[in-house]
């Protein structure tokens, strides 16, 4: 299936027009599936198998527990966009904005069920993708083409199984049905007071897109495998296929939303007779899908361009634009500091890469980013523990552009902080 080179009035598109926060991860990727992950910036989390939320990277891992586990959370996301230095045409002077991010919550529950010594089977639910912003409250950017409002979110829910051929390999695979859901604003305001005169009437009372809980359902799967060199030696390899979503709203409107696929390499080592570990992970994210997006009839009666502003990009009855997305990686690198038989400590880190390529966006606060990550795991007993993660997401100042005339710096920080109850039975 080709999923997107070209992306009819897709909500994908429609949230890159937009003002997104993706803070979280490059594109509009979230790792909300564990505490225990955040904490260690997910370095080594193909593999590590500490908890039955292992089985969202790697659903072999699943052969790696010997008892019923279940785990359950949630996953704080509390973003930092600001979007500065603005110009329209080279020297009109727009606003800065800095208050376009907000927080969010994002839950996950897992639970493995060994059936014997070779087979296991989990279930679980969590998100893989999301993002929100709301330009409320500037009287510029509230109801304007480069602001505005979205909303989107994903909702994963995954069956999966596994089999241990031997000692060394273990092989998983998993059925991942995918709610996807999403409200898209964007108008322009009756003033936009930093433009000229000749300028207003094309800015003016009209509604761009207007996508309010539009829907839909997609299937994907999972792939998984576990080599075990020893009790303290292991390496996982995952691949995760994410499917096209056809969703409609209210007035019967159909929008597409592409996800990306998604490959991961883990290794985990404990250091012999310590009571240290390390872990790592190098993650691909298929973001190169996404090259060019087309609109038809997303608006009508929009006025001519009066003034050499392009507004095409916004008001035409037919829009194409290129944003010739580049795939993404993580590499990710953390330890575990297993203190004694309540406490573990662990930490991390993660350079994250943009989707953004030579074309860049305003609507994309998007740049490389680096995550400190911080930990700990407290045991009530043998089978119950609580985990707590932490992480710091950098972003960079970026100059982007929109409609060929717009130019600003943007930038996108954000901090995630996870809670997670585990227990085996």
């Amino acid at each position: 299936m080709n999923k997107t080179r070209i992306l009819k009035r897709s909500l994908l598109a429609a949230a890159v027009i937009a003002s997104t926060s993706q803070a979280h991860a490059a594109g509009f990727q979230l790792n909300a599936q564990s505490a225990t992950g955040i904490g260690r910036a997910f370095a080594g989390d193909a593999v590590i198998a500490d908890n039955a939320s292992s089985m969202a990277r790697n659903p072999a891992t699943m052969a790696l527990f010997d008892k019923t586990s279940l785990s359950l959370g949630f996953e704080a996301i509390i973003t930092d966009i600001s979007v500065s230095d603005v110009t329209v045409g080279g020297a009109l002077p727009y606003p800065d904005y800095d208050d376009i991010g907000g927080t969010s919550l994002a839950p996950n529950i897992h639970l493995i069920v060994p059936v014997n010594d070779k087979f296991a089977w989990g279930i679980n639910a969590y998100s893989n993708f999301g993002t929100s912003t709301d330009f409320s409250g500037s009287p510029v950017y509230t109801n304007s083409a480069f602001g505005g409002e979205t909303d989107i979110l994903s909702m994963n829910i995954g069956l999966a199984g596994s089999y241990r051929l031997n000692e060394q390999w273990s092989f998983g695979a998993g059925l991942d049905i995918i709610y996807g859901k999403g409200t898209i604003r964007r108008g322009n305001q009756e003033i936009v007071p930093t433009l000229p005169a000749p300028v207003q009437p094309a800015f003016q009372g009209k509604q761009l897109i207007d996508i309010e809980d539009a829907d839909g359902w997609g299937v994907g799967f999972n792939l998984g495998t576990v080599y075990e060199l020893n009790e303290n030696n292991r390496f996982g390899l995952s691949y995760r296929y994410s499917p096209e979503i056809t969703a409609k709203d209210d007035n019967g409107q159909e929008i597409t939303l592409p996800l990306p696929d998604m490959a991961e390499f883990s290794g985990y080592h404990h250091i012999n007779e310590t009571a240290f570990a390390v872990h790592y992970s190098v993650q691909w994210i298929g973001w190169s899908a996404f090259d060019k997006i087309d609109f038809e009839n997303l608006n009508q009666g929009c006025v001519p361009n009066p003034a050499g502003i392009p507004t095409g990009d916004f008001c035409s009855s037919s829009y194409s634009k290129d944003y010739k997305w580049q795939d993404g990686w993580h590499f990710a690198i953390g330890g575990t500091w297993y203190l004694n038989d309540k406490v573990t400590l662990r930490t991390g880190y993660m350079h994250d890469t943009a989707a953004q390529d030579e074309l860049t966006s305003i609507s994309v606060p998007d740049s490389d980013r680096n995550w400190i990550s911080g930990g700990a795991t407290y045991h009530f007993s043998e089978n119950a523990n609580v985990d707590f993660g932490i992480t710091y997401l950098i972003g960079s100042d970026e100059t982007a552009t929109e409609g060929g005339a717009l130019v600003a710096t943007s930038r996108a920080d954000a901090i995630l902080v996870g809670l997670q109850y585990s227990q085996q039975f």
